[in-house]
């Protein structure tokens, strides 16, 4: 898969088969639309396209207004996004960067200049609510419209629902806020899950926990920043994590700021690994490109009367975690027999 950052690139194809929005999450009903538009694209022999924006528009106007709730809480980075969309099989993504010129841009010049002239659209498919341009004046009769007069086809995608509920990010986000992990993955189709390279932090979670001096017994963590302001996830979480072995390795993690020993407004993401895989070593994590699927929710984040409290708590997340995976696996086993 392609990506550009903005439209004028010599790169992007001279006609394509589009579809344009956030994808945050790239959950079911962003899946339905990129299948439909592979489908529609093969008939065509057109490439397929999908133009995203960043920042998100809704995080553009709530610094612009100064009005920091207006920004929705962030399903996933920019680069799980873009994963998602190439396991969705897409040619080619366009990331527009969300800007004041972009934002004042008529419907009329977003269709002559983005569409038209930028990406060749051919095909282009869209969401039943889509609206585009200054003050959201563009909408799918416009869209109509302007194809039959330059020559592309326009189809727009009703809702897609899975048990009569309809999929979008913000049931996504609302499933996420609650912890309801469950629901998330039936939305998603799959595990919640971040990925990013392992940073190198405080190095504080070695100390916390440790049971003598000199002894590597404490919480060691794997640090992963969380490219945006708020997360639609928050709190403490049962993980297993991709990328450090050959299998994946089951954990305890925090996604959030940090309060007790930090509280700095960016958000990490903290993996304590329940068994180090002792081919790392001790440093062996740093700079690897890991994923961590969040499995279950433990409890929110929470700030701690000073690091023996916030230990204790660890240690119990930990005694948890360790449970919910027993209790898991004891689960499967038992449906493995019943099966059988």
């Amino acid at each position: 898969m392609q990506v550009f950052r903005g439209v004028h690139h010599p790169g992007i194809a001279k006609a394509s088969a589009l579809t344009i929005g956030n994808f945050d999450g790239v959950h079911r009903g962003h899946q339905a639309m990129l299948a439909l538009l592979r489908s529609e694209a093969q008939h065509r022999g057109l490439p397929t396209c999908v133009l995203t924006f960043e920042p998100h528009p809704r995080d553009f106007f709530a610094r612009l207004y100064n009005k920091p709730e207006l920004a929705p809480p962030r399903i996933a980075t920019l680069r799980d996004k873009l994963s998602e969309l190439e396991r969705c099989g897409v040619d080619q993504v366009v990331v527009m960067r969300f800007d004041t010129a972009f934002a004042a841009q008529p419907p009329q010049a977003f269709i002559d200049d983005v569409l038209v002239a930028g990406l060749g659209t051919r095909y282009l498919l869209v969401g039943d609510d889509f609206r585009f341009g200054a003050k959201r004046e563009g909408d799918y009769a416009m869209l109509d419209a302007a194809g039959q007069a330059r020559g592309f086809d326009v189809a727009r995608m009703n809702s897609y629902e899975v048990h009569g509920t309809r999929v979008s990010s913000s049931a996504v986000r609302e499933a996420l806020t609650v912890g309801d992990m469950e629901r998330t993955a039936r939305l998603l189709g799959r595990p919640y899950s971040i990925s990013g390279h392992v940073l190198h932090g405080r190095k504080l979670g070695r100390e916390l926990g440790r049971t003598a001096p000199g002894r590597d017994d404490g919480f060691r963590t794997l640090n992963l920043r969380f490219a945006h302001a708020r997360s639609a996830a928050a709190g403490v979480y049962v993980v297993r994590t991709f990328g450090l072995a050959d299998e994946p390795v089951a954990g305890a993690a925090s996604l959030g700021v940090r309060p007790t020993v930090e509280d700095a407004g960016r958000v990490l993401l903290e993996v304590h690994c329940l068994d180090w895989p002792a081919a790392l070593g001790s440093e062996g994590g740093y700079g690897k490109l890991v994923r961590v699927e969040l499995l279950h929710k433990l409890r929110d984040e929470a700030r701690y009367d000073g690091l023996p409290a916030l230990t204790a708590a660890i240690r119990q997340d930990v005694a948890d975690a360790r449970a919910f995976l027993a209790a898991h696996a004891a689960q499967r086993r038992q449906t493995t027999r019943d099966r059988i």
